[in-house]
């Protein structure tokens, strides 16, 4: 499958988007993920610690693979440094593989240069790797980090309000694993936030980091803003979530989508698709007001906007415009 292409494909400078991946799964060790990265990607393997590698290409960049636990990679890089704590660090690695993740970081790849990703899915599948559906308790997940148009208040206000208005048919189109929909991980806006975003007409960047760091001062969003607030100012984020994790990018960080890597059916398109459609009523302004303007119409006293309603009709707004 091909990654469809969303209707604005170049920043404001005239560069392509860009966009990186972030794909969590177990099943392997970080070696039998090296092999393929290298043979597909066409990549150089240089080892950081026991549990952090890269891989560098010519084409696409730098990846990163590691075992996504920040204890243990920071006791590994210390024993790597030092030459010493290896049985410890090893004994943890063991302990830590059925449950913590193995993650593969992709650079920022432009759009038209993304397919190298998918052949990349069937060969950790056909290795062994294993997503959401193999873990009772682990949360796996696709992270997608989609570079924007340009930083402005207006052109995020846009992004902000379309994801708020899909956010509910997106858990079902993605249909999203009952343990990752329970987790504190990919929590959605709430509805106050919702409201107070589709009703305020204000596209002033102040405001827009009062409102949002007001109703989600996490990392724990479906949609976190956080590195892109961050990249405009961060010390005005840090000022309110002190959080290490939160690195400044020119993107978004959507963090909804499950991985299904041992699905033969499933590829990153399937995820990627899905979010094209934030992309497209993003770039409808007028279509963004009308479905505001019906969301806010069925809200109801203390009890607001019955979500399957509106999944209902936001569902069959999409399929009337062809965009699912």
């Amino acid at each position: 499958m091909s990654f469809k292409m969303p209707p604005v494909t170049d920043t404001q400078q005239g560069a392509v988007r860009k966009v990186g991946f972030e794909l969590e799964f177990t099943g392997l060790t970080l070696e039998q993920v090296i092999e393929p990265l290298c043979s597909i990607l066409e990549g150089q393997v240089e080892q950081r610690s026991a549990v952090e590698f890269r891989v560098h290409t010519d084409d696409l960049g730098t990846f990163n693979l590691e075992l996504d636990w920040d204890f243990l990679k920071r006791k590994a890089q210390t024993a790597w440094q030092e030459d010493d704590g290896h049985q410890l660090v090893d004994m943890l690695h063991q302990a830590a593989l059925p449950v913590v993740p193995l993650e593969i970081v992709s650079p920022p790849i432009p759009l038209d240069q993304l397919e190298p990703l998918n052949q990349l899915i069937p060969a950790l599948r056909k290795a062994g790797a294993k997503g959401t559906e193999d873990s009772l308790i682990a949360a796996f997940g696709v992270h997608i980090n989609p570079e924007l148009p340009d930083l402005s208040a207006a052109t995020i206000n846009r992004y902000l309000k379309a994801f708020a208005l899909l956010q509910w048919w997106l858990v079902e189109a993605h249909d999203v694993d009952p343990t990752r929909r329970i987790s504190p991980y990919i929590a959605l806006y709430p509805e106050a936030y919702v409201k107070e975003l589709l009703i305020d007409t204000s596209v002033d960047l102040t405001h827009l980091f009062d409102s949002y760091l007001k109703h989600n001062p996490t990392r724990n969003r479906a949609l976190d803003l956080l590195p892109l607030l961050a990249e405009i100012d961060a010390d005005r984020v840090r000022q309110v979530v002190d959080d290490p994790k939160i690195k400044s990018r020119p993107t978004f960080h959507y963090r909804l989508p499950d991985c299904r890597i041992e699905d033969a059916d499933w590829d990153l398109t399937k995820s990627w698709d899905l979010w094209c459609v934030v992309e497209q009523l993003a770039a409808d302004p007028q279509a963004i007001e009308m479905l505001a303007a019906r969301f806010l119409q069925l809200e109801r006293p203390l009890i607001g906007v019955e979500r399957k309603i509106w999944v209902k009709e936001i569902s069959q707004w999409l399929n009337d415009q062809g965009w699912v």
